[in-house]
């Protein structure tokens, strides 16, 4: 079944979920404009064209808790969007967020469908709205995939396994394989931070957004280590990993450090530098960002970015809007 169809049918699907008992909908939409400095002209997107994050859309976000009368069994998640994209057939982009079904067995929760890897910050922390991204929307990683995956609680921490095709946002593409493993001490919701160390090993086609650029597989390998802290206002994350891709060796990592203002943390500002250490192809990207939360349904973004690979400045503001329904 094509992204497309997917899309169509989780449309379909979300008032009859709705109905069938313990459920979350939003209504998800966003605009986002700004302008290029190397392309010279506006943008409608704050990264480049063919990456999925982020872009003027509208869509919807469901959670959908399945119980007994033993407690609860499982969770649906299904996030859909459609994008306004220039370059797009009919201007058009379908966009398939979360797509999976996770359920509690008496060893670890498993899922299957379209779930965060087991790699890196982008396993735990969700920048499905925000305009600073981690390293997948950099090219290293993939921020979501499509598989299975498993994930266990423990009092120290939590261990989690992955196993996916490697075709990132595409439903369908060469018949890729990806494993994944991570391993944690400190769980951030409670003890307000974690410490990761996490593998990747496989072959994986290239792709490019929700676009298949080359659907040859080819070695894709990671190893690295994340860290995320919540001090006081202050929220501090890293990520350093370093492998092989497309026959090449790399070393990337990002840093970001933010603070929280206001009453209720309305006001975030944040600073982030990515270092990308492909051979021959290293580069550095400097943002710096600020969110205002304007009402609990209504926020307002704005980024400035600087990439010395292309010499572009990027200035790109966003409003954001997400409402229970």
């Amino acid at each position: 079944m094509r992204a497309r169809s997917f899309l169509t049918f989780s449309l379909f699907l979300c008032p009859a979920a709705a109905s069938a008992g313990s459920s979350l909908v939003y209504l998800e939409a966003q605009g986002v404009g700004g302008y290029s400095c190397a392309e010279r002209a506006a943008v409608y997107d704050s990264m480049a064209p063919a990456e999925p994050m982020q872009k003027s859309s509208a869509g919807f976000d469901l959670l959908h808790k399945f119980s007994s009368d033993s407690g609860d069994t499982g969770i649906l998640a299904l996030q859909g969007r459609l994008a306004y994209d220039p370059d797009a057939p009919n201007r058009l982009e379908p966009q398939l967020y979360n797509a999976y079904y996770r359920f509690k067995t008496p060893g670890a929760y498993v899922w299957a469908g379209h779930n965060r890897t087991a790699a890196g910050l982008e396993s735990y922390f969700d920048t499905h709205g925000a305009l600073l991204q981690s390293l997948p929307m950099y090219g290293f990683g993939f921020d979501r995939d499509w598989g299975l995956g498993a994930s266990r609680d423990q009092s120290w921490g939590d261990a989690a396994l992955s196993l996916t095709t490697g075709s990132g946002m595409r439903l369908r593409a060469a018949g890729g394989i990806l494993a994944s493993g991570r391993v944690s001490k400190g769980v951030l919701g409670r003890d307000n931070y974690t410490a990761g160390l996490y593998a990747s090993l496989g072959k994986v086609p290239e792709t490019s957004g929700y676009s298949l650029i080359d659907g040859r597989n080819r070695p894709y390998s990671a190893i690295g280590a994340d860290y995320a802290l919540l001090w006081d206002r202050w929220e501090l994350r890293a990520d350093l990993r370093g492998g092989g891709l497309r026959g090449a060796r790399y070393l990337a990592g990002l840093g970001r450090l933010g603070l929280n203002l206001l009453d209720e943390n309305r006001l975030k500002l944040e600073g982030q530098a990515v270092y990308s250490g492909v051979q021959k192809m290293e580069g550095w990207a400097l943002a710096a960002g600020a969110s205002y939360a304007v009402t609990a349904d209504l926020t307002w973004r704005a980024m400035f970015e600087y990439e010395d690979a292309m010499r572009d400045r990027r200035l790109v503001t966003q409003l954001y809007y997400y409402l229970p329904i």
